[in-house]
């Protein structure tokens, strides 16, 4: 996704966010926080839908989110009493609210949401390759010496629903639920790919998956 608003330009893709030529700066979740809400603009987002798409399968506390809001008001110069992007819906959630003068296709039906995650850390994966390796300019970017610079590739290709691995000649092999990757094998929800010594979980979202997440939550609240 691409998309123009106000003096800022945003790509999901390239993981930058800009205003004019000058580059600015978001940390991980936050840049995977105002994509959500810039796809589903001007819908209003609740936040146990957030909160299952920022943290799949892992419970925090509303504060998280509230950081991360403030976060992205403080990169866009946002004011939460008067604001131009970010909307509060106190009780509900957030929504953006700004007008966009260019953009690609958000995202659409039957396109595949994963994201690979290790421990807190979560990496979502976009459309096409993925390349994990200790390379900065990796899409999963793992600063260990275990991992080569380009260690491995998911591939996401929504057309035909299938996501899969392949190890890139990588020194110390990758690992699929325990064994060896010797070519391109599938990957589903729930499997753990090893590479060097980090161990990352792909998770697949899915609307079940979200409507049990947000069940779960309400009980934890003493909803219904």
């Amino acid at each position: 996704m691409t998309a123009a608003f106000g003096p800022f330009t945003i790509d999901s893709e390239t993981r930058q966010l800009r205003r004019g030529q000058a580059g600015l700066h978001l940390s991980p979740k936050a840049f995977d926080l105002l994509c959500l809400l810039l796809e589903h603009r001007p819908k209003v987002l609740e936040k146990a839908d957030l909160h299952a798409e920022m943290w799949p399968d892992t419970h925090v506390v509303d504060g998280s989110l509230n950081v991360l809001i403030t976060e992205i008001r403080r990169a866009l110069g946002d004011d939460a009493r008067d604001p131009r992007f970010i909307r509060t819906v106190h009780g509900v959630g957030y929504a953006f609210c700004g007008e966009t003068t260019a953009e690609s296709p958000a995202v659409r039906p039957g396109t595949l949401r994963c994201w690979l995650a290790e421990g807190n850390k979560t990496y979502r994966l976009v459309e096409g390759p993925n390349d994990i390796g200790r390379d900065p300019e990796c899409h999963v970017w793992l600063n260990t010496t275990s991992v080569s610079r380009r260690h491995a590739r998911v591939i996401v290709d929504s057309r035909s629903g299938r996501i899969s691995l392949q190890d890139l000649a990588s020194k110390n092999g990758t690992l699929l639920k325990g064994a060896l990757v010797e070519e391109a094998v599938a990957l589903a929800d729930g499997d753990t790919v090893s590479v060097g010594s980090a161990e990352l979980t792909l998770h697949v979202w899915s609307a079940e998956r979200a409507s049990e997440t947000r069940r779960i939550t309400r009980k934890r609240q003493g909803g219904r």
